[in-house]
């Protein structure tokens, strides 16, 4: 028997037709054939035992982790590893346990029938199927098309309101239904007038971005207007936020501790980077005000956890980068954030006070790295005219460790 013994197979809409031979022939060698009760009835009756997925997920795998020394076929919508369960059966049993067949995926039917190249850097796929709806608040700019799966026929009017709240209502919206099927559906119409339409259940989201007017369309990179997050006045500012994320030096899929993190400006700007962030602050309203701000700014997944640093942070998965914007002086913090820190780890730390300066200096006598102060003035109105404004002077302490 192959070592390979779970054969995940893309089935579209087509069913059986679409298929090819060879998938075919796996699906009548199959011992077992798993899939839900849509896939099931789209190939039949089988000389094979045929499962359903259970709730929760976990039951099912091990189920199939009992059917070891058996020939497994798992049934897919489209592209298994695109969103899919192939990503699931590769995590859990690893990916030589597994051969994984293809159809063609729903964001490939969608761009054909849209005639949007996936390949142009303003069409951006994603999935709202087992997500927070707020995910969407990353990609909204104008002018991008996003592709995105659904959870049900309720989304696109959840889709719909969410534009409309971010200044985007003149947007189009075209839903896909069933696509490569004999109830194969299209509707579009803008966000605005969308209402509370229901569409089938199995279903794609295009939508062409219109944004109302500039605040409408923010940037990914680092330095967010200061106005783009909630907060109480005590926060990175803007032009010092920009720097301190160049050095942490964000990297898609890496883990930031963002410790003190206030309104979570760093972590949230981190994740809209690509990354991954747990936040710890111990502050009510700061954690409020940083919940509110990783929903509205499309980073509904930032971790967040109460308390102080640093006995908060037992336990947590290591980072790969770690920003100390609070509690700097704390008895430990900065011996415990080293010590978790990994090799080839980047630490950053700002402080305004000139105890939290002296706790940087010793950083940087003990391990190296760079110290850098800014200071930054805005210009503002002084009765009829317009002068300088000074915010706080920062000491900034970066290192790399090694």
């Amino acid at each position: 028997m192959s070592q390979r013994w779970i054969k995940v197979i893309g089935i579209g809409e087509d069913g059986l037709n679409g298929l090819s031979a060879s998938s075919r022939i796996l699906i009548d060698q199959a011992d077992v054939v798993i899939g839900g009760d849509r896939h099931l009835a789209m190939i039949g009756e089988t000389k094979a035992n045929q499962m359903t997925w259970r709730s929760p997920l976990k039951d099912t795998l091990a189920d199939i982790e009992k059917l070891k020394g058996k020939q497994v076929v798992v049934l897919a919508t489209g592209d298994p590893m695109s969103y899919g369960i192939g990503v699931t059966l590769g995590k859990h049993f690893g990916y030589e346990q597994l051969d994984i067949v293809p159809t063609v995926g729903a964001f490939a039917l969608a761009s054909a029938k849209m005639g949007w190249a996936l390949t142009d850097p303003f069409t951006e796929c994603l999935t709202l199927h087992g997500r927070p709806l707020e995910n969407l608040s990353l990609h909204l700019r104008n002018g991008v098309k996003l592709i995105a799966l659904s959870a049900n026929g309720e989304t696109p009017a959840q889709v719909a309101e969410l534009l409309c709240l971010k200044g985007l209502a003149e947007s189009r919206i075209t839903v896909l239904s069933h696509m490569g099927g004999s109830d194969e559906g299209r509707i579009s119409n803008t966000a605005k007038e969308w209402g509370d339409e229901k569409t089938a259940d199995l279903n794609v989201i295009c939508i062409e971005c219109v944004a109302d007017d500039q605040t409408a369309s923010l940037s990914r990179i680092a330095g967010l207007p200061d106005d783009a997050f909630s907060h109480d006045g005590k926060m990175t500012k803007r032009e010092v936020r920009a720097a301190t994320l160049a050095l942490l030096a964000p990297k898609p899929g890496e883990l930031l501790w963002d410790v003190g993190a206030g309104c979570g400006s760093i972590a949230i700007e981190w994740m809209r980077a690509g990354g991954k962030a747990i936040a710890i602050e111990d502050n009510d309203e700061r954690l409020g005000l940083m919940a509110d701000n990783a929903l509205s700014l499309g980073t509904p997944t930032l971790k967040i956890i109460q308390g102080r640093a640093p006995e908060s942070l037992d336990g947590l998965l290591t980072p790969d980068a770690i920003f100390i914007g609070g509690g700097l002086t704390s008895e430990g913090l900065v011996e415990a954030c080293w010590d978790t820190l990994p090799i080839g780890g980047r630490l950053v730390a700002n402080a305004v006070t000139l105890q939290g300066e002296v706790k940087l200096m010793e950083m940087w006598e003990n391990w190296g790295g760079e110290m850098s102060r800014q200071s930054v003035s805005r210009l503002t109105k002084v009765g009829p005219h317009h002068g300088w404004k000074p915010f706080m002077q920062v000491t900034q302490y970066a290192v790399t460790k090694s």
